[in-house]
């Protein structure tokens, strides 16, 4: 051996553990977010929602989905081979949920996943940190076409909690990332809320007045029906290749 030169054999193994787990730490380490802005449209590490035009006066609780890159800039699916950068395609956040970093898997190798499933996650793409998994999901959706039932600005935001392995979990879709955010998410402000059922409950007195008690039987049937067809092309027409 030449001087000054050790061999692997003479490095401790201890050592070798101590400093791959250095490493991750570091690798993993998250700094701090910036504060939630809604005036400046700032919602670090965010999903957002907010009510779609036309759509939501007769279903409230369908509206368009994005997702915020951590220096809270908004980023949405909004078309055809079309990534919408900066805020929401069809207006102001009117609801938000923050998600926490720490439940995401940032694995730098196939030994250093945190979720259960190592294996599926590295096939259908990792990410090194949050901004990489959005950028990655960008460039993926860049190029696919729009279907509003199929392959969304929901079916984007599932692709990077899918990449992101939020929660642990590989199973994200159309419809429990809606479900996340309409049961967890906060309003804005007031204004926000009255933006989102106003016309809705516009609609109802009108039908109410024109046409009567048959009129509620209409629109519950309407809302069964978009949500059967969102459950139906959810999870009998996609997999999780296409999220």
């Amino acid at each position: 051996m030449f001087p000054g030169r050790f061999s692997m054999m003479d490095v401790n193994p201890r050592y070798v553990v101590e400093r791959d787990n250095a490493l991750q730490r570091i690798q993993h380490d998250l700094w701090p977010l910036d504060e939630i802005d809604p005036k400046k449209e700032k919602f670090p590490c965010c999903l957002v929602w907010t009510p779609l035009p036309v759509v939501s006066w007769l279903a409230p609780f369908v509206g368009h989905v994005g997702i915020c890159r951590e220096d809270g800039t908004v980023v949405d699916f909004s078309g055809s081979n079309m990534i919408n950068v900066g805020n929401l395609s069809y207006g102001a956040v009117a609801r938000y949920y923050q998600l926490d970093r720490r439940q995401c898997c940032f694995p730098p190798n196939l030994a250093g996943h945190t979720c259960k499933q190592g294996y599926q996650h590295a096939e259908f793409g990792t990410a090194v940190s949050w901004d990489d998994a959005l950028h990655s999901s960008m460039c993926s959706f860049e190029h696919r076409n729009f279907n509003p039932f199929t392959c969304n600005d929901h079916s984007f935001v599932a692709n990077c909690l899918n990449r992101l392995s939020y929660g642990g979990s590989m199973n994200w879709n159309m419809v429990n990332v809606g479900v996340l955010v309409l049961s967890k998410g906060q309003w804005v402000n007031s204004l926000s809320i009255l933006r989102s059922f106003m016309p809705f409950i516009v609609m109802v007195c009108f039908g109410l007045l024109m046409v009567g008690w048959q009129f509620l039987i209409g629109i519950s049937s309407f809302f069964l029906l978009v949500a059967g067809w969102y459950i139906l092309a959810t999870y009998c027409f996609n997999n999780l290749d296409e999220y």
